[in-house]
């Protein structure tokens, strides 16, 4: 069974490759290979943000943690519908402005000035990494249970599998691939949960037999008030300021159907909550001595359904890793060759240039993030850990640049420094992080409040946004022309 399964994914891998070149065997162009030309449409746009938002976290992760701890494993959920109907509300305008990357957009905020943009390209360079190593991670851990494959093999074999229809195809082949994963993923899930409702009794069933403290609402008298909030914002902050989601509005067909698009991902999003903590818990109930919670979903599969359907179910759980990290390592490719391209040759590439160095950055990206995933076995607190340390600064930046014209280019930084400070603080001291459960609380709000410190007493940016609008423009114009 386990060879059957194996093959099964191969032909699946298989087919999204060969997917992925058919569709995007006519895109031409470095705009085309990063950002689909800039014209994605509301269904695509609608397809590729589900499957992003249906990532290793909620699947694996969030299962597991159900399993655990109740109805806790629904605050995944919840924090990344809530993230995603943010960045609709409050981002989606950003589209007209033609960015390709969020380092560029959180320099507009401060002048188009160089050190913001070159320091942001770096953070959410790495940031793409580590969302990718953590792709991998989970993926690797899945498949190597499942067919009795070595971890190093299982995470060889899911960077693999998705890098290949990467790199052929770039964003074309990404949208598109995302899209159908979209519809296996939530096949798959739903079924899942349904049977397991069907095999155990119904939802009362199910939280009857979780132990007391875990019938509590969201779990929060086990897991703890603190720590239910911890993973709750550091979920939203990783969607509100998540690269792969904001290159959703930069390759959006426009506003309006960013936005639509967006709020019924929310909406999708809010009711998949439920899911994988039925899943979990469902998985408790018919066996609370599971020797590792992280499978429960797998075990839920084998254990209810014929092989056909099983099959199925866990192929829609490795969409979800695989269909997100593809988001990912094209977001970080397009950081690379768009700004630290730039930082490290002191020009941007030449328009012929594009395409073939995006393929070299890919291939880089993904095999650095594969050594990240090599290193690790705990999947929520990587994923955790790593937002709160690269990304609540970048939160900062991004709601203070959009919504405060005072704010200026050392205020920025401040909130980058402070929130790196503050988050290695925390994770280095035991007693600390067993406190917060992560570190995204007090890095977002020390960061925010050191950035409004150095703000009101640094004198006021020079540029207007006009001005830091043409600059970008023109350093875009540079690579999109020979």
């Amino acid at each position: 069974m386990k060879w059957q399964l194996l093959m099964a994914f191969l032909g699946y891998l298989g087919f999204m490759i060969w997917f992925g070149w058919w569709v995007s065997r006519n895109a031409k162009g470095g705009d085309n290979f990063l950002l689909g030309g800039r014209n994605l449409p509301f269904l695509l746009t609608l397809g590729t943000t589900v499957a992003t938002m249906v990532g290793t976290g909620s699947s694996m992760g969030a299962v597991g943690f159900a399993y655990l701890n109740g109805w806790a494993g629904m605050i995944y959920g919840l924090g990344g519908a809530c993230g995603i109907l943010l960045l609709a509300k409050l981002f989606a305008p950003v589209r007209e402005h033609e960015f390709m990357t969020m380092s560029e957009e959180i320099s507009y905020y401060v002048g188009a000035h160089p050190v913001v943009k070159n320091t942001i390209a770096v953070f959410i360079f790495v940031a793409s990494i580590g969302w990718l190593g953590a792709h991998i991670l989970g993926g690797g851990m899945y498949l190597a249970w499942l067919t009795g494959l070595s971890p190093f093999t299982a995470k060889l074999l899911i960077a693999l599998g998705f890098s290949v229809y990467v790199v052929i195809g770039g964003y074309v082949a990404v949208v598109w691939t995302d899209s159908i994963q979209a519809l296996v993923l939530f096949v798959g899930f739903f079924t899942m949960a349904g049977v397991a409702l069907y095999e155990v009794g119904g939802i009362a069933q199910i939280a009857n037999a979780q132990p007391a403290v875990n019938r509590s609402f969201l779990s929060l008298d086990n897991i703890g008030v603190v720590h239910g909030l911890s993973l709750f914002f550091a979920v939203l902050i990783g969607v509100l300021v998540a690269p792969s989601f904001r290159q959703r509005i930069y390759s959006g067909k426009h506003v309006k159907s960013i936005r639509q698009s967006f709020y019924l991902s929310g909406g999708l999003y809010l009711v998949f909550a439920i899911v994988p903590a039925i899943i979990g818990m469902a998985a408790y109930a018919l066996n609370p001595t599971l020797e590792n919670s992280a499978f429960s979903f797998p075990y839920m599969a084998f254990e209810l359904l014929p092989f056909g359907l099983a099959a199925l179910v866990i192929i829609a759980g490795l969409s979800a890793t695989i269909s997100s990290a593809s988001s990912d390592a094209i977001a970080a490719v397009s950081v690379l060759i768009r700004d630290i391209y730039s930082l490290v040759f002191k020009r941007m590439p030449h328009a012929k240039d594009v395409v073939i160095l995006s393929r070299i950055g890919l291939v880089v990206t993904i095999g650095i993030a594969l050594l990240l995933a090599l290193l690790t076995n705990d999947v929520i607190g990587y994923i955790t850990n790593m937002i709160a340390t690269l990304m609540s600064g970048l939160c900062v930046c991004v709601l203070f640049g959009h919504f405060w014209p005072r704010f200026n280019w050392q205020g920025a930084i401040t909130a980058l420094l402070v929130s790196l400070l503050i988050s290695l603080a925390i994770i280095v001291t035991p007693s600390w992080l067993v406190y917060w459960g992560n570190p995204i609380i007090p890095a977002t709000l020390a960061s925010a409040l050191c950035a409004v410190i150095v703000t009101i007493f640094t004198p006021v940016q020079t540029h207007t946004s006009a001005q830091a609008l043409a600059i970008l423009q023109a350093q875009r114009e540079e690579m999109q022309h020979e």
